[in-house]
Formats: C-alpha cells, sequence, structure tokens
C-alpha cells in the first residue's frame, strides 16, 4: 500500500512538470486517434502546415525582440512611445488595419511591446486592429465580397482599434492593467521593468559574448512559448474545420432574424476558420441569404476573438486583460454588423 501510494505521489509529481499547453495537446490528439482515427492524420497535417505557413511571420517577430533585448533598444522603444498616447493610439490603429499580420502572427509583436513598456491602450490598437485586415485580404475580399464590403471591413478594423485604444485608455485612468503580461511571459510581466532599468545599447550586440548569449537566450525562450501554444491552437482549428458545417451557421443567421448579428458575433469565435479561409465562407452564406451585417459581424468576431488567437492571448495577458479584450472584440463585432446593416439596407 506505502509504494501504491508513493507511485501515485511520483507519478503526481511528473505530471505536475509537464507543460499544460503540451499536455492538453496530447490528450486532444491522443482522443481524436480514438475517437475519430481518420481525423488524427488530418489535423496532424494541418497543424504542422498551419505552422510552417506561420513561421516567416513569427521569426521575424521573435527576431525583433530578441534583437531589442540583446541590444538595450527595448527600452529605448519604450520610451519613445512615452508622452503621446492620442497620436499612439490613432497611428497603432491605422498601422493595425495595414499590416500583414493574423490574430496568431500578431501574438509575439505584442508580447515585445508590452514588455518593452509600450502602453496598453496603443498596443490594444494595434492588436485589434491588425487581424481584420491586410492589403492581401483586401484584394480577396474585394474579389468574393465586392468593393464595398472590403473597405467597410477595413473601416471596422480601424475603428475597432480607435475604439479599443481609446475606451483602456480610458478603463487605465481608473488603474486597470497595471501588469498586463503573464509571470512567464517577456520580463516577468512587468511591462514598466525594462524602462525603469537604465542599461547602455548597443546595437552592433553580436561582438559581444554576453549580448549574443542573451539574444539566442531571448529568442529560444520565446519559439518554444508561442510553439506550444500555436501548435494547441492549429490543432483545435483543425477540428473546428471537420466538425462545424457551414450550413449550420447559416440556419442561425438568415435574413430576417432580429437576432442574427447579435448570434454572427457570437458564433465567429468558435466557427471562423482563419481569415482567407472565411471570405468565401461569408460569400456563400450571403447567397444562402444570410443577412450582410451578419456576415460583417462574423468575420470581425472571428478573425479577432476566433479560438486559436483567443488561447495564444490567453497564454500571454492576465485574465483582466483578457476579458477586456473579449468585450471589445465582440462589442465591436456588434457595432460592425449593425451599422454595415444600416449602410447596405
Amino acid at each position: 500500500m506505502t509504494n501504491l501510494v508513493l507511485a501515485a505521489t511520483d507519478l503526481g509529481k511528473r505530471i505536475g512538470t509537464i507543460d499544460r499547453a503540451w499536455l492538453a495537446t496530447a490528450i486532444i490528439f491522443a482522443l481524436v486517434v480514438v475517437l475519430a482515427p481518420d481525423q488524427a492524420p488530418v489535423s496532424a497535417r494541418f497543424t504542422v502546415e498551419a505552422l510552417i505557413g506561420i513561421a516567416p511571420y513569427l521569426l521575424f517577430a521573435i527576431a525583433i525582440a530578441a534583437y531589442a533585448k540583446a541590444t538595450g533598444g527595448d527600452g529605448l522603444i519604450a520610451r519613445a512611445f512615452q508622452g503621446r498616447m492620442s497620436v499612439m493610439i490613432v497611428m497603432a490603429a491605422v498601422f493595425g488595419g495595414l499590416s500583414p499580420f493574423c490574430s496568431c502572427g500578431v501574438i509575439p509583436l505584442i508580447a515585445a511591446l508590452l514588455s518593452m513598456g509600450v502602453p496598453v491602450p496603443a498596443v490594444m490598437a494595434f492588436w485589434l486592429a491588425s487581424p481584420l485586415m491586410d492589403p492581401s485580404k483586401f484584394i480577396l475580399a474585394t474579389g468574393t465580397l465586392g468593393f464595398d464590403f472590403a473597405v467597410a471591413l477595413t473601416m471596422a478594423a480601424v475603428g475597432l482599434g480607435l475604439m479599443g485604444g481609446f475606451a483602456t485608455r480610458l478603463v487605465m485612468a481608473q488603474g486597470a492593467f497595471a501588469n498586463p503580461l503573464r509571470d512567464d511571459v517577456g520580463n516577468g510581466g512587468c511591462g514598466g521593468g525594462v524602462v525603469r532599468t537604465e542599461k547602455p545599447v548597443m546595437w552592433a550586440m553580436w561582438r559581444e559574448p554576453a549580448r549574443r548569449q542573451a539574444f539566442t537566450k531571448e529568442g529560444i525562450q520565446t519559439t518554444l512559448f508561442l510553439l506550444k501554444w500555436l501548435t494547441l491552437a492549429f490543432l483545435l482549428e483543425s477540428l473546428m474545420i471537420a466538425f462545424i458545417p457551414a450550413d449550420a451557421i447559416a440556419e442561425f443567421l438568415g435574413a430576417g432574424s432580429t437576432w442574427a448579428i447579435p448570434l454572427a458575433a457570437i458564433t465567429g469565435v468558435p466557427a471562423y476558420l482563419n481569415g482567407f479561409a472565411a471570405l468565401p465562407l461569408i460569400q456563400g452564406l450571403l447567397e444562402m441569404g444570410v443577412m450582410p451585417g451578419a456576415g460583417m459581424a462574423f468575420l470581425v468576431a472571428g478573425a479577432v476573438t476566433s479560438i486559436p488567437a483567443a488561447i495564444a492571448v490567453f497564454a500571454l495577458v492576465r485574465a483582466p486583460l483578457f476579458a477586456w479584450y473579449i468585450v471589445l472584440s465582440l462589442g465591436g463585432a456588434l457595432a460592425a454588423g449593425l451599422l454595415f446593416q444600416l449602410y447596405a439596407g
């Protein structure tokens, strides 16, 4: 009996040392193998291909964060954003609406900005606007949904960024979100720490062994952190694509439904695929009679708060800021849908 207790205790300790994200991924994939064996290789291939597809954006953002850390330039970047909050929010929203980052690809850049001490309102403006639109998506949206829809989606991206940035500024004036990052992210989660710590800047960081080591360490830590959460996120996305039929979505969002737009905003969270796959889906739904405003609400809510993106955000920031991010996203999606429906008639 004693040996059994000791063995159970040892097993508990071993499980406790396993990373939660990898453990969740392993359990979910094991369940897929048992319950839907034909889906297992499909999900595995989807996850690997998604990681490879997003790798250029991730590597670029990781390199920026690691370089800023190694050179000491992160403090300079953070201080450059101080004292011009309104301008920062506007510029972040506009740039976010034009940047080529998806909802998951923007995560490492957001982590770097927050850990550098960049004010949360400006980061939030960029964070909300960025996944909604980029030049290639605008072209595809024009081809599938029409020029008016593409322009409206672009305006929704910038508008959501502006609303989120200024609303976050008002909330932070009451003392909220002083410590946005989780403890195991960036520099311990204290966004202002890098600003308060004076250190010399050396742009040619490769000349000093200690700075090269800092670059390598930061790059490895950030890569491993993102890899575990994005693997879980893309695995879940593959299951959503496989088991959530599009016609089931259309049934809830038909024209004339009083709740079509709110339901579209809520449905967009679990049912959204990705920025490019969602556009043909919405085209098909509109042809099936879904209200234009519902299609807009679905796209806005899905792009910002899809389950893969939400998992990545939850892994990055503390619960209060995560909840606020969800509120802003759904509120912005609802507003965008209602306004576009008024325009479309």
